[in-house]
């Protein structure tokens, strides 16, 4: 129910699980003392709610400038508090951090997508910018303005409009700067069909009820992508509450189902097992399983398997962690949810709470997850079995950042793990950063003697 704050899940969580233990690290982001002193009293600890000895903390005096976050900065050259060692090199090696900024004065990034060497971002104007080694690189334009989201599968670009179509691009093989559209989702055969015939594009489903007539078209903005490579479906959300299901070889829509009470604002699938995670405006997170049909088939068909999150506040971004081991959902009360998968269930395991503002984006790589939020910082949370570290906050923006990308950093030593994000803001920027996920010692587990234990002081992290 609406005003019911709740977490719904398949299964009851053991009452025998480790309780989850969050390192803090403060969201201070300005140079000043008194700024300082400010974002201190403000904000809450960087914690899991559900941790049993996680208690808020800060035995620095914000008025003092020997102990600004900024001097405390493990990007510092000097730390003037004795007590607290530096990091381990290991922890923050050269040449991470903020490596670049990408700034085109046209309007706020609300949608990255990052492979191939190449970054696409889109924004409220009506371009899609291309950049190559932080620079940029094509462009391409659109009819409709308000880029909301991108996803790139087999060489081909897929963008969602705020008129409720997805645009299909592919670079052409003469010269690569040059992106063409080579569709529409729905194509405009489809259009003239449906103008025609409507009958012919409007399927009944009777599944207890639940459903209402399906229509292959989006009749409000289409708010976020998710690719399900294996079987060649595109899955679209949309501010008119429903996901529909599109096959990407012939760009037909397969199916559409009336999933929420208010806008999806996130789909994720997880592949192979054909789940798929909604996120709403209702504040709900649902969990649906694609049914197994037969390949003369043509169409789909997702039963809902359960709610598994039921709360007050907006569900605002989704996230599959690598290997499908645990789904993150952020929120716009600044919290990030998570489930871990039990055999075939999935079991709340708890939350990570490091934000004053909203959660407007989650995206995770390898043992990494990060979050983005309208308090225009983002946080890096290292996942070492049941428990999740706060290992850096990362701020530089001068508005909320609205979206994320991550992928593996090609130039990194050898042996070394080292992701590169994009951060994409309402401030009309990109930010490039380098991020070196942490030994396991560093994250909560075994100590070496050369570990610090981040349990006993924070340590803030500015760029």
């Amino acid at each position: 129910m609406k005003g019911e704050r709740g977490r719904g899940q398949l299964t009851e969580p053991s009452s025998q699980s480790s309780p989850l233990h969050y390192n803090h690290s403060d969201p201070l982001i300005n140079s000043t003392a008194a700024a300082a002193a400010a974002n201190d009293e403000a904000s809450d600890k960087r914690h899991s709610s559900a941790s049993a000895s996680a208690s808020s903390f800060s035995d620095r005096n914000p008025a003092s400038t020997d102990s600004s976050p900024i001097n405390m900065s493990p990007w510092s050259h000097s730390h003037t508090d004795n007590s607290i060692p530096p990091p381990p090199a290991d922890l923050f090696p050269p040449g991470t951090g903020l490596v670049g900024s990408l700034v085109r004065e046209e309007g706020h990034i609300y949608s990255l997508a990052a492979a191939g060497g190449l970054l696409y971002t889109g924004s409220d104007s009506k371009n899609i910018r291309v950049w190559r080694n932080q620079k940029e690189f094509s462009g391409f334009k659109s009819s409709s303005g308000l880029v909301k989201a991108i996803v790139i599968s087999g060489g081909r670009v897929f963008t969602g409009h705020q008129d409720g179509k997805v645009r299909v691009w592919r670079q052409s093989p003469k010269d690569s700067k040059v992106h063409k559209r080579v569709g529409t989702l729905p194509t405009l055969k489809d259009l003239i069909k449906l103008s025609i015939n409507p009958k012919n594009y409007v399927q009944p489903r009777r599944r207890r009820g639940r459903h209402a007539a399906a229509k292959f078209r989006h009749s409000d903005a289409v708010s976020c992508l998710s690719m399900d490579e294996a079987h060649g479906l595109l899955y679209t959300g949309s501010w008119d509450r429903t996901f529909k299901v599109w096959r990407v070889a012939d760009f037909k829509c397969l199916e559409s189902v009336q999933a929420h009470e208010d806008t999806v604002n996130a789909v994720v699938v997880v592949v192979p097992e054909g789940l798929v995670f909604t996120g709403s405006a209702d504040g709900t997170v649902k969990m649906w399983r694609r049914e197994t049909a037969a390949p003369e088939k043509r169409a789909t068909r997702h039963e809902l398997q359960g709610t598994v999150l039921r709360q007050d506040s907006a569900v605002t971004a989704l996230a599959i962690g690598p290997g499908a081991v645990a789904v993150y959902a952020g929120s716009s009360d600044g919290v990030v949810n998570f489930w871990e998968r039990d055999g075939g269930r999935m079991t709340h395991g708890g939350e990570l709470r490091g934000h004053r503002q909203a959660v407007l984006c989650v995206a995770t790589a390898g043992a990494m997850v990060f979050s983005g939020s309208a308090d225009s910082t983002i946080c890096v949370w290292r996942r070492e079995g049941a428990m999740h570290t706060c290992v850096s906050v990362l701020t530089g923006h001068g508005g909320p950042v609205k979206c994320l990308a991550v992928e593996a950093d090609g130039e990194a030593p050898e042996g070394a793990t080292i992701w590169v994000l994009y951060s994409g803001s309402l401030d009309k920027s990109v930010k490039v950063w380098k991020v070196a996920a942490p030994p396991p010692e560093l994250a909560g587990g075994e100590k070496s003697d050369r570990a610090i234990s981040y349990n006993d002081k924070p340590l803030f992290d500015t760029y």
